[in-house]
């Protein structure tokens, strides 16, 4: 029997050991779908305190409850690990690690290279490698295959490797892991075979393409095409203001066409990992190839500019009350990167708390979501409890994400300005003049 039946046989009778690297918003959610399947699963992380949580059946993830987690970890379907040891008899390792940008906004593949290096260790026969990490056209079969070229092992043979870009959305309650469709592009016919073979057990469609390169695009395009139509909203907010139209009218209006159009909305910015960091993994790989990625370039720009503006209408408004931003308190409400979320990774509220404090406003800054926030200088801001008292007693209220615990009514009944940078106040009617994007 070849190694390659054999590792099929443990997938499709649940059998084969899994492991997850990387317990964060990706690898969490894959390890308890597994474990749910009915396979065994070793998830493996750094950080101490979650591999913790963990092995104590609680989540650390809003969208993964510990009602989920506990009885799996106690019947001994689920547990984590800081050590790669604990992995030296697995059949799978799917890596859900961290691929940001660096300073100068190259890709920083660093976690997903240490990950492979400790992997080569204890390779063995029969071992499917899955990459889930985004990053550029290529980087799978880069990052992998020089670690794992042992004499002793083949691609496609004898070991397995493959692509599989995650394809979460934090706070979503229409679409999870489950269903949404699930792409997979091994390195060969084989390990695309066997790939397919593991994450059937977790998503309800699987999604086969022809390559690994081929599933990196795939994600690319995604949220290339998610960029750039934010970003020429966001120059659309910025138009429809000079020229004295709502934009939210204009986007209301545009969306009656059942043909030819889809809506999407202007914002103080974009975040999360994935929206402003994986176009630029794409044009960073094509300048490596003389091609200048112009879409790109210019929609980063404009969402990146977004913060700026934002400031810009505080300042205005702040004016139109003979008020200055040095010293005025300023409230900014909601700072993970959107609604009902605690994620505050590439948030553009900590671009508007940045840009605030550098102009002198007095900050505070509330979300039900994140109990404290570690800025760019290395101080933490602690969430301020919501209270009629601390609308009414600053000078400015900014939304900059519009969670739905938030009751507008009574913001709008006790505040004394908001800039509306989510157009959540719509026609509401109270007390406070109300500025929006």
């Amino acid at each position: 029997m070849t190694t390659q039946k054999q590792l099929l046989d443990r997938l499709n009778n649940r059998s084969a050991r899994v492991s997850i690297i990387g317990l964060g918003y990706v690898g969490l959610p894959l390890a308890v779908e597994f474990a749910e399947a009915g396979f065994t699963v070793v998830g493996l992380d750094v950080a101490a305190d979650k591999v913790a949580s963990i092995n104590r059946g609680e989540s650390y993830i809003l969208d993964i409850p510990s009602e989920r987690v506990l009885p799996l970890v106690k019947s001994g379907k689920l547990c984590a690990t800081t050590s790669y040891d604990d992995l030296r008899d697995i059949d799978t390792v799917s890596i859900c690690v961290p691929t940001p940008l660096n300073d100068i906004k190259e890709p920083d593949m660093s976690y997903v290279i240490n990950a492979v290096e400790s992997i080569s260790k204890i390779i063995h026969d029969g071992l499917l490698i899955v990459l889930e990490s985004t990053a550029y056209p290529g980087a799978a079969e880069e990052t992998i295959l020089p670690r794992i070229n042992h004499d002793s092992f083949k691609v496609g043979e004898n070991v397995f490797v493959a692509f599989s870009p995650e394809r979460i959305d934090p706070g979503n309650p229409r679409y999870h892991l489950r269903n949404t469709p699930k792409v997979i592009g091994g390195v060969t016919p084989a390990c695309t075979e066997v790939t397919v073979a593991l994450y059937r057990a977790a998503v309800d469609t699987i999604v086969p393409v022809s390559s690994p390169k081929t599933a990196e695009m795939v994600k690319l395009m995604e949220n290339t095409f998610r960029s750039v139509n934010i970003g020429l909203a966001n120059e659309m907010a910025i138009m429809c203001d000079m020229l004295g139209v709502d934009v939210w009218e204009v986007i209301k209006a545009a969306t009656s066409k059942p043909f030819g159009y889809m809506p999407f909305y202007p914002g103080p910015g974009v975040g999360g990992h994935c929206i402003p960091v994986d176009p630029l993994y794409l044009s960073w790989k094509m300048k490596t190839l003389h091609y200048n990625s112009r879409y790109i370039q210019l929609a980063s720009e404009m969402n990146a500019y977004m913060p700026l503006y934002v400031m810009d209408k505080i300042t205005n408004a702040l004016n139109d009350d003979g008020k200055a931003v040095r010293g005025s308190k300023v409230l900014v409400l909601g700072v993970a990167y959107k609604r009902d979320i605690d994620d505050v990774r590439e948030s553009p509220a900590l671009d508007v708390l940045k840009l605030l404090h550098e102009k002198g406003a007095v900050l505070s800054y509330h979300d039900p979501f994140v109990a404290r926030l570690r800025l760019e200088d290395g101080s933490v801001m602690e969430n301020t409890p919501y209270s009629d008292d601390l609308i009414s007693g600053v000078d400015c209220v900014v939304i900059t994400t519009d969670h739905s615990q938030f009751d507008y009514q009574k913001l709008v009944d006790h505040a004394q300005l908001v800039v509306d940078t989510r157009h959540v106040i719509e026609s509401r009617k109270g007390k406070a003049r109300v500025v929006l994007l």
